[in-house]
């Protein structure tokens, strides 16, 4: 069996992405039990000089369904601003995103194979064919933000697993 593009983005970020709504889902019942405001999750950090809970759900999004427009654009920039959420708006975001990578065509991502991606970040410029800029770039920042929000949830005494965090996983022979 051959494994494509397509089957490690997007079915990746799939996976990804329904462990992201599991532990959205979990975090929206822990507060909703405990008389907590969702919405303080929001702005919540791990450690003062880190990057809070939006931005970790928002970057599920840039390491994702954005990623995908990467390689057709042939190169990669982060977003200059975050949009305000509030935790609903950020499961939203994230359902969307499903939503919208389920209509990916393979044929579309496939159609990438070698091209070049050229990550753009603060003046400098990372080259990278499409390939390596899914498996050595997107995917590994998808996986950091998601255990970020997650941690960050759990932190907070949101009773997450592992199991939790795994998403649907593609089982089968």
């Amino acid at each position: 069996m051959s494994v494509s593009l397509y089957d490690i983005s997007v079915g990746s970020y799939l996976q990804a992405l329904s462990g992201l709504v599991i532990v959205l889902e979990k975090g929206a019942a822990f507060a909703a039990e405990n008389n907590i405001d969702a919405d303080q999750f929001v702005g919540a950090k791990l450690h003062d000089d880190m990057l809070p809970f939006l931005f970790q759900v928002n970057c599920a999004r840039l390491h994702s369904i954005d990623a995908l427009e990467s390689l057709k654009s042939g190169e990669s920039i982060p977003p200059k601003t975050i949009d305000k959420y509030d935790y609903k708006g950020l499961q939203k975001m994230i359902a969307d995103t499903i939503e919208e990578l389920k209509s990916v065509s393979a044929d579309e991502v496939n159609s990438a194979l070698g091209k070049t991606v050229i990550f753009k970040f603060g003046g400098r410029e990372i080259p990278f064919t499409a390939e390596n800029f899914i498996l050595s770039f997107s995917l590994p920042n998808l996986n950091f933000h998601i255990t970020t929000a997650y941690d960050i949830l759990r932190n907070k005494g949101v009773p997450l697993s592992k199991g939790d965090f795994l998403g649907k996983m593609r089982i089968g022979v």
